[in-house]
């Protein structure tokens, strides 16, 4: 498969060009754009240029505003409500966050619930976001039924992902961003479009009967990583995303979305915490001390480093498929 080098503005440019031919404007596109282009730049195919067809998919239904204008409101002193305005959620995150660190600097800690809008992406960009402001960053969000809970043969839960990030001083955050399913559904999807078989206990067939097969694990239904302990985790997301903030469970968005290939309507819990508001003489340095004897355990590498590497050797050029591109260019003319 023959490739061409990119950098990330070309990457940008593609994906906003291809959402605004389809009614986004100029800000909702650049957002996912830039999104989808940290996904590329980051090694990260699942979330990049693979999630486009459907951010077009629910543009063109009608189902997502590709001119929302997201709003920001203080429900009380550490409580951030963004509304996306029926929209996709990368505009709002980039709107939303700046009050979210605001309210952790004056209260030491601040919640955020995101409602109202698509979220189709990953979740490392906005925790890494909070920690980039020096705050300690929390996220995570679900989506349609996909994953059966432990000991289960239905899906109930999303992939219900879940992110966290550590403000360093003198270093990149360190970032983890992890499905509580045992594989993230574009990596099964990915699998299945290149006829590559999955592990075992990825998931399960239409019978409950596990399989490495991926389409029939998209027929029948995920695993959670770990049997009951990710799919308590899960459970915990699933409440964190719909019950708290008042938005909608896996199952419900299931229930009533329009199955346009694109992302169902759900919500996302943020969390930022500032280290200097519980009482730590030096966070930074008794982490760093942390990190030091983590590492010097032969063959470790801190969470996100491989993405960071990935992202360094971006600065070359970012490989995108010939295949990928034409691909781009007949769903921006269609």
């Amino acid at each position: 498969m023959s490739h061409t080098l990119l950098n990330f503005d070309d990457v940008t440019a593609l994906a906003s060009e291809c959402l605004m031919a389809h009614g986004a404007n100029a800000d909702n596109a650049g957002a996912v754009a830039r999104t989808i282009a940290r996904a590329e730049r980051d090694g990260a195919e699942s979330h990049g240029f693979f999630r486009l067809p459907g951010y077009v998919a629910s543009l063109r239904s009608g189902k997502v505003n590709g001119r929302a204008r997201p709003r920001v409101a203080r429900a009380a002193n550490g409580v951030v409500r963004i509304d996306g305005d029926n929209g996709f959620a990368p505009l709002a995150l980039r709107v939303g966050i700046p009050d979210l660190v605001a309210a952790a600097r004056e209260n030491g800690i601040a919640a955020g619930a995101l409602v109202n809008m698509y979220h189709f992406a990953a979740l490392w960009p906005e925790a890494e976001k909070i920690a980039e402001a020096g705050c300690v960053g929390f996220a995570c969000t679900a989506f349609k039924s996909s994953v059966a809970p432990a000991g289960g043969s239905r899906p109930l839960y999303g992939t219900n992902p879940i992110a966290f990030a550590w403000p360093r001083r003198h270093a990149r955050p360190m970032v983890f961003d992890m499905a509580t399913a045992a594989m993230a559904r574009g990596d099964v999807m990915i699998a299945a479009r290149d006829g590559h078989s999955l592990p075992p206990g990825v998931g399960i067939d239409t019978d409950g009967e596990p399989t490495t097969d991926p389409q029939a694990v998209l027929e029948g239904a995920m695993l959670p990583f770990g049997g009951y302990k990710g799919s308590n985790l899960s459970m915990m997301v699933e409440l964190l995303v719909a019950a708290l903030i008042g938005e909608r469970f896996s199952f419900e968005a299931s229930e009533v979305d329009n199955n346009d290939g694109g992302p169902a309507r759900g919500g996302e819990f943020l969390l930022a915490i500032d280290p200097a508001g519980l009482g730590a003489d030096d966070a930074d340095a008794h982490a760093e001390a942390f990190f030091d004897r983590y590492r010097a355990n032969d063959g470790t590498r801190l969470p996100g480093d491989r993405r960071y590497a990935n992202r360094e050797a971006a600065d070359n050029g970012i490989r995108v498929a010939r295949t990928t591109l034409d691909t781009i260019k007949a769903l921006t003319a269609s």
